[in-house]
């Protein structure tokens, strides 16, 4: 039996989230096509017969950060890359040009310890700018095309995986009651994400970026269904409105999407009270 830590590394909106949930067979990162859905590193467990994988899916690293939150997320991306890691997966995706960003992560990868194989995703894509990404096959000793999204290659690169992994020791790497795949986020953090990630897919370009959603209350009620509260908080009050709409109908139906994706996630009936408040100092409270 083999057990270890993966360590996913690759710019914003890679894949790299999407690849988690779908080789772990369950939600536990959210996702969408806008940068910065991923805020701070998400652990997942993969098992099989071969042993126990922990996939730890990085914040994308950004070229620029002007904001606290986004200065944040690099440090927390950093703090976790320069943890102990058996393998490093690089992603890149060449339906999009090379940029500083993805010079960044590079000049990251090089410097590893671990062994580095280079994922190229988006095999399900036309890849456009695949030539600007083929000189990697040069630096890098392993190298793979997948797709995150159709799951193309899993078994491969799991094989690649679990060559690099060192045989399970006398300290497991999990304590056996930890069953669930999701490893470092508690219930509430959990669920504000998944509200969170329906404002990112629901909303325009720019309010995701100026919001957060923060669970206040999780209670199983007498007949068993799931009372939650939660707020979204916005920085400011225009954005308040657009989240509430007119009549409250934007927030009755992004409401109404999470209250489905947390009862699809929990196997159990939900009430969400949902509301949104301003608060233009969320992110220094929240990633100070």
């Amino acid at each position: 039996m083999k057990e270890g830590i993966v360590l996913l590394l690759g710019r914003p909106n890679v894949g790299k989230s999407t690849f988690v949930n779908n080789i772990i067979g369950q939600k536990v990162a959210i996702t969408s096509p806008k940068p910065q859905t991923t805020r701070f590193p998400i652990q997942g467990l993969y098992e099989d017969e071969r042993g126990k994988i922990i996939f730890t899916d990085t914040p994308g690293i950004f070229d620029k950060t002007k904001d606290t939150m986004a200065k944040k997320i690099n440090e927390t991306t950093f703090d976790a890359i320069n943890k102990e890691a058996d393998v490093v997966l690089y992603f890149v995706d060449p339906t999009r040009r090379r940029d500083f960003e993805e010079a960044k992560v590079l000049g990251i990868a090089r410097k590893m310890k671990a062994p580095v194989i280079l994922v190229i995703n988006k095999s399900d894509e036309k890849q456009k700018y695949l030539p600007q990404y083929k000189f990697l096959e040069d630096e890098f000793k392993e190298t793979i095309h997948i797709s995150a999204l159709k799951n193309h290659n899993f078994d491969r690169l799991l094989e690649m995986v679990y060559n690099h992994l060192p045989e399970a020791g006398e300290q497991p790497l999990l304590s056996e009651e930890r069953v669930y795949p999701l490893l470092n986020m508690d219930s509430k953090a959990f669920i504000g994400e998944l509200i969170r990630e329906k404002v990112f897919l629901m909303m325009g370009e720019e309010i995701p970026y100026s919001t957060t959603a923060v669970v206040d209350e999780i209670k199983e009620r007498e007949n068993g269904m799931l009372y939650i509260k939660a707020r979204i908080l916005t920085t400011n009050e225009r954005h308040k409105k657009m989240i509430i709409g007119k009549g409250a109908r934007k927030i009755k139906e992004l409401g109404s999407y999470a209250r489905k994706e947390i009862a699809l996630a929990t196997s159990k009936k939900v009430y969400l009270d949902l509301t949104v408040e301003t608060d233009p100092h969320w992110q220094e409270i929240l990633y100070s």
